[in-house]
């Protein structure tokens, strides 16, 4: 594949990934800034992000589509729990009818950022990924909506004795395109959402397939097609059935989270009463359904229609909770002295964190290290000019948050360009403020690497709130010069204004 180089030499805002987060964010400035130059950089040779490179077989949204949706393009499909397939159509959709096909630079990847700022610009280095080939273009802003992990390659422990196994050993991260499993025997490895996911869409490819867990985590189950949603369509003109449908999805999420933090003990019991409803009589649901955690400690996962547990109770499909002593020839030898035989092992083992791509960002010749930064308003990093960032919700959808952060950005550079300013920089005011990091979950990908993510503070403009409500306000309402936000001008724009005022700047 040729692909030209990027058809731009500057833009005033460049995007990093064609994900969920980018696409968003160039809708937002499509729509409030029309004036305005952007760009979209994406290393893949489609948009989706996440969506265009998990290939596994069910994978789908761990969130309803009318909350993981955009504000401004409603979610029109019948089912409320969609696959990859659909939420890939809905960004094709979104691209198309706000125009942003000719604003996407494909398959160029953002090796370096530097910014000076005398000048107010960023200098980036791109990356064509095919040949590798080098261009530089410069930007006014950055939005990196490249979320968290690496793209590269997924986690995967090191298992003792794995080069004895004689199957196939498979990171859901590179599914093979033409792996078929029927009648073979394959075993998941993990308990998270990518398990819950391939347990019961492999036993509908007619593979026997088994999780193994060292410990349950929390699984709920939810309609794929909401009735009520479904209902409100039928009576409702379609933006206003959205709008209603957004809202109570949302709030029932912040009751859910309120009353798991508030009462987890009554919530605990809630969900194992369900779980042990849908699961087989007899089943044994406290040892493989019942977590030593309180609900939301970490995030929980959804299983539509309850296919996770009728695969289960089928048969065909097997959870054991147990830790691995080690690979063998023929599948896993386990502490308890139990073995389970396989042609197959998928690695559903987690993620490796990155911060923003793992793009090397540097200002005024400083370096910029992520994990050493405090975010402010959970959307730009102190002493980093000129920079928005995506990190979504670990108790909601990751779009919530990707609207508000559109929103933020088209306000904060109107209000730049009303007031003549080119640089826009958080300062931290009290640099011995305490400060902790990002996500504060137990899970495993996130005590491997949330170090390599920004920090929170605990106080002002620093800290971070798994709220929506509470960053509608922050980012959407509230003022945008605050005393933590520092304006200036560029050398060449205190010049002109030092003209036009007879040396006054």
């Amino acid at each position: 594949m040729t692909l030209p180089p990027p058809s731009f030499d500057h833009v005033d805002v460049l995007i990093i990934g064609a994900g969920i987060s980018g696409i968003g964010v160039a809708c937002h400035l499509s729509m409030s800034q029309p004036g305005r130059t952007f760009a979209v950089v994406e290393s893949r040779h489609d948009i989706g992000g996440t969506w265009d490179l998990f290939r596994y077989p069910g994978i789908r949204s761990d969130a309803d589509l009318l909350t993981f949706g955009f504000t401004f393009k409603p979610w029109d499909r019948e089912n409320s729990i969609a696959d990859a397939d659909e939420i890939l159509d809905y960004l094709n959709e979104t691209v198309e009818e706000y125009g942003l096909r000719p604003h996407l630079h494909l398959g160029h990847k953002v090796r370096r950022a530097v910014f000076d700022t005398a000048e107010a610009r960023w200098t980036i280095t791109l990356e064509r990924v095919v040949d590798g080939s080098e261009f530089v273009v410069t930007a006014a802003f950055l939005f990196a909506g490249t979320g968290y992990y690496d793209y590269a390659a997924g986690y995967t422990p090191e298992f003792d004795g794995i080069e004895d196994f004689g199957g196939e050993v498979i990171h859901p991260q590179h599914w093979p395109e033409d792996l078929d499993v029927a009648g073979r025997r394959v075993v998941v490895i993990g308990s998270g959402a990518t398990a819950v996911t391939l347990l019961p869409s492999l036993a509908a490819l007619g593979a026997h397939a088994t999780m193994l867990q060292r410990s349950p985590g929390y699984v709920v189950s939810m309609p794929r097609r909401d009735p009520f949603v479904n209902g409100l369509r039928r009576i409702l003109p379609p933006t206003l059935a959205y709008r209603i449908s957004r809202r109570r999805n949302l709030l029932r999420q912040q009751l859910l989270y309120s009353a798991s933090r508030r009462y987890p003990a009554l919530m605990r019991r809630v969900i194992r009463h369900l779980n042990a409803r849908a699961l087989p009589e007899g089943f044994d649901v406290d040892v493989h359904f019942n977590p030593v955690y309180d609900p939301w400690d970490e995030r929980m996962c959804l299983v539509p229609d309850n296919d996770l547990f009728e695969a289960i109770r089928d048969g065909k499909a097997t959870v054991v909770t147990d830790h691995i002593q080690r690979f063998t020839a023929e599948g896993l030898e386990l502490k308890s002295g139990d073995t389970l035989e396989a042609d197959i092992i998928v690695t559903a083992t987690g993620l490796n964190l990155q911060a923003f791509g793992g793009i090397d960002i540097v200002v005024d010749g400083m370096p910029v290290v992520p994990g050493e930064r405090v975010v402010y308003k959970s959307a730009m990093l102190d002493g980093v000019p000129n920079f928005v960032f995506a990190l979504g919700y670990s108790n909601a959808s990751w779009t919530l948050k990707v609207d508000l952060l559109g929103e933020y950005l088209c306000r904060l550079v109107g209000y730049m360009d009303r007031h003549a300013y080119d640089v826009a920089t958080p300062v931290l005011d009290d640099p011995a403020m305490p400060t902790d990091v990002y996500y504060d979950l137990p899970s495993g990908y996130m005590q491997r690497g949330v170090h390599r993510l920004p920090r929170r503070g605990v106080r002002g403009p620093w800290t971070v709130e798994q709220s929506y409500t509470f960053d509608r306000e922050r980012l959407c309402r509230s003022r945008i010069d605050d005393s933590a936000l520092h304006f200036t001008r560029s050398s060449a724009n205190d010049q002109k204004s030092a003209a036009r005022t007879g040396g006054v700047a």
